[in-house]
């Protein structure tokens, strides 16, 4: 009993992690298609309902799914606006129908993905991390402000909460040991609402104005269209989420102490490409790893898929209970901010740790490393960048996680992979004076 209330209490540590960035999502699409309040509410239960589905396919590792490693699921934010511009062209029958059609694309290639793990190197996956960590942290900075655009964005009470809960979670893991340290950020997210409450920040409107219940359908939007041109978009979408979601697999796996094989990899791609499918017949969205899920891994140091099969079914239980899941939304977006920076901070922390093994081997990497970073950072500041290519490039170089990763996968192959002359020749002439 007593095991089973600290692995609860983990699973919803993990739910509260990734509950903001999975509603943004919904969120954001659902107003762009002029979604009244009944249609939005469903669209942010449903899409809940299928991140708990997309972990579950995910952590249950059988022959033909599942990278077996604790990874939670959600709406990949590289699909947003390839989805709200087919809504605008084709209507919303053909995002769904782009969806499953590229899920099923996914799934038929991801032997192939499975075949490129030579290609990811430590040098190549800790240079991913660490960009996936590092443009993250802008998201952290602007919810600890209040969330970009807030009326009331920096105020002092933000930044009080925002740095309050930080304050919070840092004392709690310096002076804990065991379970206390490893809900840090649960019961610094926990004593921020308190705090804001005091304030009057809090608002239960959101509970107040959601059903108690709710009955999921498929297709309840629609009946899927397929547009050649739309089918494209999202299947580049989803290769691209491929990209994003190794660099989280070699994150946890390192975290983990589990060897990767090409097999593992098939699996968590296929696993990705069924989600997307089941997603979207039910009229949700392609889903693809959290990464702030591993900074909290990492932090709490709990590596039990036990855990993230609790927190998969919590998120399946909250997609049928709007109700509930409502109470979530009552936490302030500054106090979520400053819980956000330590996990995103985390993420940054574990890729430096994978680089550190490989960055003094030779000029090269180093070389790797900071072109890769570095446009990765670039491309996240400066977004329209690369806005004079077509729209289909775009889909690679708008997004500073995979600008960054196609960049260290590009170097490694021209600097580690391609034959070097110079090696060639010292190998010679030491052979010669041998």
């Amino acid at each position: 009993m007593k095991n089973a209330l600290k692995s609860t209490t983990l699973g919803i540590q993990h739910l509260l992690a990734m509950y903001a960035g999975a509603i943004l999502v919904p969120l954001i699409i659902g107003n762009s298609l002029g979604f009244d309040h009944k249609q939005l509410t469903y669209l942010v239960s449903i899409d809940i309902l299928m991140c708990g589905v997309a972990t579950l396919l995910q952590i249950i590792n059988n022959r033909f799914v599942g990278i077996g490693l604790p990874v939670v699921l959600g709406c990949t934010f590289t699909a947003v606006g390839p989805i709200m511009k087919i809504g605008e062209e084709f209507g919303i029958s053909a995002i769904y129908g782009s969806i499953i059609a590229s899920g099923l694309i996914i799934m038929l290639i991801a032997g192939f993905f499975g075949k490129l793990i030579k290609f990811f190197p430590p040098v190549v996956t800790g240079s991913v991390v660490t960009i996936i960590g590092i443009t993250l942290i802008p998201v952290a900075v602007n919810n600890m402000g209040g969330g970009q655009g807030a009326a009331d964005f920096g105020s002092l009470s933000n930044i009080l909460l925002a740095f309050g809960t930080l304050l919070t979670i840092i004392l709690i893991f310096r002076f804990s040991t065991g379970f206390i340290r490893a809900i840090s950020i649960l019961l610094g997210l926990g004593v921020g609402t308190i705090a804001a409450g005091i304030m009057g920040k809090v608002d239960f409107m959101p509970v107040q104005d959601a059903a108690a219940a709710q009955i999921v359908r498929p297709f309840y939007f629609g009946y899927p269209t397929f547009e050649w041109s739309a089918i494209l978009t999202m299947t580049i979408v989803g290769m691209v989420s491929l990209v994003e979601s190794t660099g989280v697999y070699f994150a946890l796996s390192d975290i983990c102490d589990k060897k990767l094989k090409k097999e593992d990899l098939a699996k968590g791609y296929r696993a990705e490409g069924l989600a997307s499918v089941i997603g979207g017949l039910f009229n949700a969205f392609p889903y693809t790893t959290f990464s702030q899920n591993v900074g909290l891994i990492q932090m709490s140091g709990v590596r039990s898929r036990k855990v993230i099969f609790i927190t998969g079914a919590m998120l399946i239980a909250l997609g049928f209970f709007p109700k509930i899941a409502a109470f979530t939304t009552i936490i302030p977006t500054s106090v979520l901010g400053g819980a956000m920076m330590a996990m995103f901070g985390m993420v940054v922390s574990q890729g430096i740790k994978m680089l550190s093994k490989t960055i003094s081997d030779s000029q090269e990497n180093s070389m790797i490393i900071a072109c890769s970073v570095g446009l990765g950072l670039g491309v996240t500041v400066a977004p329209n960048l690369f806005s004079a290519l077509p729209s289909g490039m775009q889909i690679l170089t708008s997004n500073g996680i995979v600008a960054g990763s196609i960049t260290a996968i590009a170097l490694n192959i021209i600097f580690n992979m391609l034959p070097n002359r110079k090696r060639q020749e010292t190998v010679v002439v030491s052979k010669q004076s041998a």
